[in-house]
């Protein structure tokens, strides 16, 4: 991994077998990094997706492999209180399976890359996104100090 900081932007190359959402979590903490924004594209070999079921209050995790094209990323990272560090993602994903071009995305809990990844992380400026708890849902939300 290499990133780089230019105008309020890092921008974060990934390399085989990073693992991106840990990647990012630890740029944040490292740079002191709040609340920010990312998106983000490459070329990936596992990742593991989530599917919030309200009627259980749990996230059921499935996974992909192979040649996975990411082809759209995006989130955010927030702290809450104590300074923990959350990030809510959602990726997309192409592939071929049994001559088929396939598409499958979510709730990302983890990506590893095959080739690379490329990554705008945008902090924010001027102020702060927390998380709060969601008692109904039992997972958190956006807090605006």
């Amino acid at each position: 991994m290499e990133y780089r900081n230019y105008n309020e932007a890092y921008f974060i190359r990934l390399d085989r077998n990073d693992e991106i959402i840990s990647s990012i979590l630890d740029i944040c903490k490292k740079e002191n990094i709040r609340s920010a924004t990312f998106s983000g594209i490459g070329g990936c070999s596992k990742a593991e997706i989530q599917t919030f079921i309200p009627s259980t209050g749990e996230f059921e995790t499935s996974e992909l492999s192979g040649m996975l094209e990411l082809t759209s990323l995006s989130g955010n990272v927030v702290t809450d209180e104590e300074g923990e560090y959350y990030h809510h993602t959602h990726a997309m994903f192409t592939y071929k399976q049994e001559g088929e071009h396939c598409v499958s995305g979510g709730h990302i809990k983890a990506i590893e890359v095959l080739y690379t990844a490329e990554i705008e992380l945008r902090p924010v400026i001027g102020g702060m996104i927390g998380r709060k708890y969601d008692p109904e849902t039992g997972t958190g939300f956006w807090d605006f100090k």
